[in-house]
């Protein structure tokens, strides 16, 4: 990972269990500005590496500001942030984006609890083009939704907060956003994940499967038990065999093929390359449906194959 020493500029607890962190280079250098949507590898005092989606306003070049939730199952890294203070110093990637702004007529961002941090960049993007777009924020309570003051005061009525919705009629409401839409639409979705699944279930009908995009922030549960060897060609002509039980990340790795990588779970896109010949059997959680559905590119880390050999190039 190519990596820049920032400084925590300020702390900011922006809901129960949520903090803010606004991130800057000690020399002055500027942070940014970054594609909206975008996400970044943050290494924690513990020198664990997680992946924090951008939600400053991404024209800013200034700072760079990442919201952490402190999860209850934490391994270490959520906790760790959440004892960082002004003036620590941490590490970051270069942003990578999975979750860009698309063209359409209308936008509808539609946020799930913290899943709200890539959306708010999404809707600076699209107020500062000018674009058509509404925000629709689900959350338990009010001091359980960050940023819900700073959305309203940036985006006024193009927000709506949807607070104390039980899970079972949040389709109502969805459906009523759905039925004003023409398939031209865009929508954006990031939260837990059977709130996305609600959110596509919904919108897709309407827009079309490749016009709904998620953010996932958890890897997809994948069952393994009746993977079979299949063979991997380099576009340089190495050949290698990839046994059940590993992925193609993990034999690269093995015979010195450096490959760049962050989760290895399938969430951040890192590891994602071309592939040239051969069917790719989808696991990931990065790629949209369309790029799946193109079977050009696949996450090394997780994906498979559905061919007896695939043909790629490393990005």
């Amino acid at each position: 990972m190519t990596s820049t020493v920032v400084r925590v500029a300020e702390v900011r607890q922006e809901a129960a269990g949520i903090r803010s962190l606004r991130l800057v280079r000690d020399d002055g250098a500027p942070l940014g500005p970054y594609e909206a949507g975008a996400h970044v590898d943050v290494v924690g005092p513990t020198g664990l590496v997680r992946q924090y989606s951008l939600c400053s306003p991404p024209h800013d070049p200034e700072s760079l500001l990442i919201a952490v939730k402190k999860e209850a199952a934490s391994r270490g890294g959520s906790e760790a942030l959440h004892t960082v203070e002004a003036g620590d110093t941490l590490e970051i990637g270069e942003p990578r984006n999975l979750l860009r702004v698309a063209d359409g007529a209308r936008h509808v961002l539609v946020a799930g609890g913290v899943g709200v941090t890539p959306l708010l960049s999404l809707a600076y993007e699209l107020h500062r083009r000018g674009a058509e777009f509404e925000l629709h924020y689900f959350a338990r309570a009010r001091e359980q939704a960050a940023f819900a003051g700073l959305l309203e005061r940036e985006f006024g009525d193009r927000v709506h907060l949807r607070f104390g919705v039980p899970r079972a009629e949040q389709p109502t409401i969805l459906k009523e956003v759905a039925g004003e839409l023409t398939p031209d639409a865009q929508v954006y979705t990031c939260g837990p994940e059977g709130f996305m699944a609600q959110v596509s279930a919904v919108f897709a009908p309407v827009v079309g499967e490749s016009r709904v995009h998620v953010e996932h922030f958890v890897a997809a549960d994948v069952d393994t038990s009746g993977d079979q060897p299949f063979t991997v060609e380099l576009d340089t002509g190495e050949v290698f065999e990839v046994p059940a039980g590993k992925s193609i990340l993990a034999v690269l790795g093995e015979n010195g093929i450096e490959v760049f990588k962050s989760c290895e779970e399938g969430i951040c896109g890192s590891c994602v390359s071309g592939v040239l010949e051969g069917v790719p059997e989808h696991r990931d959680s990065c790629l949209s449906a369309a790029d799946k559905a193109a079977g050009d590119q696949m996450a090394l880390c997780v994906s498979r194959a559905r061919t007896a050999r695939l043909k790629i190039e490393l990005y």
